[in-house]
């Protein structure tokens, strides 16, 4: 779990370092019910060379982790609608999105939200305020992990 007071990705004004080599045509989806944390996010994985698009419902999300079959999801936990618990699970249970990694992101970090996350096959849990740079090192991990 990754536990920062910060929650800025460019907490001093610099850009953050790119994380190792880049693989080509690296894919994140990030799935946040909160337009301008999603857009924020997406754009700091495309500073590190990756290609990303966003998606702001459980419902679309879904549907996107389909059409693009994206390295990796990042996601909110609580969103309206349908919740990322419930679409991590799904994708999860499904042949064509089993096997692409998920990093749950929530503000709560009660030890029944983590544990629901693992069990709706979630690679990761990540609280929120969380590290910037610790996340994209995470991401990093989850998708060379993918790859073993």
């Amino acid at each position: 779990m990754v536990d920062q007071m910060s929650s800025d990705f460019d907490p001093i004004g610099e850009p953050a370092p790119v994380i190792g080599p880049r693989k080509k045509n690296r894919r994140i989806l990030v799935v946040d019910g909160d337009h301008s944390q999603a857009e924020l996010l997406a754009g700091q994985f495309r500073k590190q060379g990756f290609a990303t698009s966003t998606s702001h419902s459980g419902s679309d999300g879904y549907q996107k982790a389909h059409d693009e079959l994206p390295d990796l999801i990042v996601m909110e936990a609580r969103m309206p609608g349908i919740d990322g618990l419930h679409v991590a699970r799904q994708l999860s249970d499904e042949p064509d999105t089993c096997h692409i990694p998920v990093i749950m992101l929530s503000g709560q970090a009660r030890a029944d939200v983590v544990r629901k996350s693992r069990a709706a096959g979630c690679e990761y849990f990540v609280r929120k305020p969380y590290d910037p740079n610790a996340l994209l090192v995470l991401a990093e991990t989850a998708m060379d992990g993918r790859n073993l």
